[in-house]
């Protein structure tokens, strides 16, 4: 198994609050477990990305210190080898984690750290946030990915999420210009919570990745560009639901892109704030719409055709297939 779409920061599960609390002295504002996933989870009320970001508080009020960081990373992982999966990529936004003492590089520096204390192999992608007068700490963070940049074992990518329908890909032509400059692989959350625009902005980028995606089933010509330039569509359908990004899940494009042939992957998103995790969306796409063996399989040598990784870790992945 493969999740190419997992932020840190949404996958602080209640086992890993309560070490991460522990480790710096924390107290956290729950005093049962079931009052804490209920703090680490998104509400049945949610009605829309918006509302969905803000579980996003308690966990990363722990990312905060190096310590916090690393270890987050750390436990993440295990806990993802132990589910079953055999690589992942995780993303992280270095800008919100700067609210002690770490500066942005502290911050990757740490997660860097944490992804040498385990064995499950992972890559990071850092993401630059939308929103409004941060157009320095997200160059900063194209500055410190091209530091640290790798092609496997660290940091592979860029990304840029945050509230998609206030803040669209439109915006964002400058700040992609520049990661082209600088020649830095990327993804962009594109067609969650804003249309087919936000998506053609990605691909006018140059994006070889597209997260979530799903707002591009409303331009049939897009779905067919789409697929012709042989883009792949991170899709996180437990995320889609909770969000709203999809209002009627019968309407989910995720079974027409697949069979239109578009390079569809399945990930989780943010499985500790949606209860989910990998096995339990391919389970839900296996129940609800159908999915079969053979297309699972599909969908994992997406998943390790669209990897920022090398050819050699992509050969070991196919052989764990």
């Amino acid at each position: 198994m493969i999740d190419l779409h997992l932020h840190l920061d949404g996958a602080i599960t209640v086992p890993i609050a309560k070490k991460l609390a522990k480790l710096q002295n924390i107290t956290l504002p729950a005093e049962t477990d079931e009052e804490l996933e209920d703090l680490l989870s998104v509400p049945a009320s949610c009605e829309s990305l918006n509302d969905f970001l803000k579980c996003f508080a308690l966990p990363c009020m722990l990312l905060q210190t190096p310590e916090g960081l690393s270890e987050a990373v750390r436990l993440v992982c295990d806990e993802l080898k132990n589910l079953g999966l055999f690589y992942a990529e995780i993303k992280f936004a270095p800008q919100l984690h700067t609210e002690k003492e770490m500066t942005q590089e502290d911050a990757v520096k740490a997660a860097l750290k944490g992804l040498k204390e385990t064995s499950f192999k992972c890559n990071l992608i850092l993401c630059c946030m939308r929103g409004e007068g941060n157009e320095s700490k997200n160059l900063e963070t194209l500055r410190i990915a091209e530091k640290y940049l790798v092609q496997d074992g660290g940091v592979v990518a860029v990304d840029l999420a945050g509230a998609e329908a206030l803040y669209p890909n439109t915006m964002y032509g400058e700040l992609f210009a520049k990661v082209n400059e600088m020649s830095l692989p990327f993804t962009l959350h594109a067609g969650e919570a804003s249309g087919p625009d936000s998506v053609r902005a990605a691909i006018d980028f140059g994006a070889v990745r597209l997260g979530h995606g799903v707002r591009a089933c409303e331009d049939p010509e897009l779905v067919d560009l789409i697929r012709d330039r042989g883009i792949f569509v991170e899709m996180c359908p437990t995320s889609n639901r909770q969000t709203k990004a999809v209002e009627d899940m019968k309407d989910y494009p995720f079974m027409d892109f697949l069979e239109k042939g578009i390079k569809v992957t399945l990930n989780t998103d943010d499985p500790a704030i949606e209860r989910t995790n990998l096995f339990l969306e391919y389970e839900y796409m296996e129940k609800e719409f159908g999915l079969t063996s053979s297309q699972r399989r599909i969908l994992l040598n997406n998943s390790i055709d669209a990897a920022f990784t090398t050819d050699a870790v992509k050969e070991e992945l196919r052989k764990m297939i």
